[in-house]
């Protein structure tokens, strides 16, 4: 870091947006001239307010440069706020040529390697914090350009809101991704991914498919064979198996396991067809897996305890957490398990993140993950 000055992170809850940001502005007052990059994550319920919020904290504080977006949820520090209204901020400290700020990133990614060409040519590779918007057709190509082209590490979130997609990248935007870019060389940080799900039995080969059909697995009916993986008592009523068991598309060329997690669509007993959330091709692979609160407790440990294997605990200064909406109290606990777990291993930091529709790490998106940066 170029600079000793600390991340500093504040958070509220409250019906009135104004009085909320009032309050976070207080617990933000050690701000300094230092401070020049802000994080600002709000629930749905301030969806609408985003561009008053963040003009605010620009006016209060004197950070001129905000990222952020809306999410069902929100986090920080040992803290979740769901189904409330509520707001989380982070402010870090980062010399101007430390980082870009990028947005309307929504066919093409010129608005990034064109408009900040100079500025990626001098440094390594940057960390992207990119939100988006769901409704956007062309999300997965944009995040894996953005990657490739930038050569570039990515995390972030889609945005979560039953009624204001916005995210915030200095101004408010909709319909694509925004975000910013920070060089490594000095703003160091390190990510980990944990899956909400965990596999079960082995991958098998695809060896006839149409589009998101599985038809057959390993030369079998693919009913068949999701069949003798869930085991019995769950082939016996498929019913069941809706919410709990999932596909997991492993991901070629990874050396950690790595998989992505799509919904189970619906089957067809008369076909023995499988029907998914993603399409497929015959040669791929695929694996069944479930989602239940143990596997995603042992899941977050073990992403907890690599970032420690390769992380000085005492060196963090900060974090941005990244997760699923349908993790948090839905799946590991109504009293902000999820981020008290991140504390009980790493330690107290300033962090902050939202709930999200869908969440990113390096080139791809994922689902029913959570993804933790922390910066050194």
């Amino acid at each position: 870091m170029s600079n000793s000055a600390p991340f500093i992170s504040a958070h509220g809850s409250g019906p009135d947006w104004q009085l909320v940001a009032q309050d976070c502005a207080t617990q933000l007052q050690s701000a300094g001239p230092e401070h020049r990059l802000g994080f600002l994550y709000v629930t749905d319920h301030f969806s609408a307010n985003l561009s008053d919020i963040s003009n605010f904290f620009k006016d209060r504080i004197g950070v001129d440069h905000w990222v952020g977006t809306v999410g069902l949820g929100v986090c920080t520090t040992r803290k979740e706020y769901f189904d409330e209204p509520a707001m989380v901020v982070m402010i870090i400290p980062a010399r101007d040529s430390a980082f870009r700020i990028f947005d309307n990133v929504s066919d093409s990614i010129t608005a990034i390697t064109d408009k900040h060409a100079s500025w990626l040519s001098n440094i390594v590779s940057p960390l992207t914090v990119v939100h988006g918007d769901p409704r956007n057709q062309n999300i997965n190509d944009l995040i894996e350009k953005i990657s490739s082209e930038t050569e570039g590490f990515l995390v972030g979130g889609l945005t979560a809101s039953q009624q204001n997609f916005f995210q915030l990248a200095d101004d408010v935007s909709e319909g694509g991704l925004s975000g910013a870019m920070l060089a490594l060389e000095e703003i160091p940080a390190q990510v980990g991914v944990t899956q909400g799900c965990s596999p079960i039995g082995s991958p098998h080969r695809i060896t006839a498919a149409d589009q998101n059909l599985l038809i057959e697995l390993d030369g079998k009916p693919a009913l068949d064979v999701f069949k003798e993986d869930v085991g019995e008592v769950l082939a016996r009523d498929l019913q069941r198996a809706a919410g709990y068991i999932f596909v997991a598309l492993p991901v070629t060329g990874s050396d950690t396991g790595d998989y992505l997690v799509r919904n189970l669509v619906g089957v067809d007993p008369e076909t023995g067809v499988v029907a998914i959330g993603d399409y497929v091709s015959a040669g791929d692979q695929v694996m069944f897996c479930r989602r239940d609160h143990e596997s995603a407790i042992a899941d977050m440990k073990r992403m907890l305890n690599d970032i420690k294997a390769r992380t000085e605990i005492s060196a963090i200064k900060g974090g941005l957490y990244f997760s699923c909406c349908a993790r948090g109290p839905n799946q590991f606990g109504a009293d902000s398990e999820e981020l008290k777990m991140v504390s009980s291993e790493l330690g107290d930091f300033p962090l902050v993140g939202f709930f999200a529709n869908g969440e990113i790490s390096n080139n791809r998106l994922y689902g029913y993950t959570g993804v933790l940066t922390v910066f050194l």
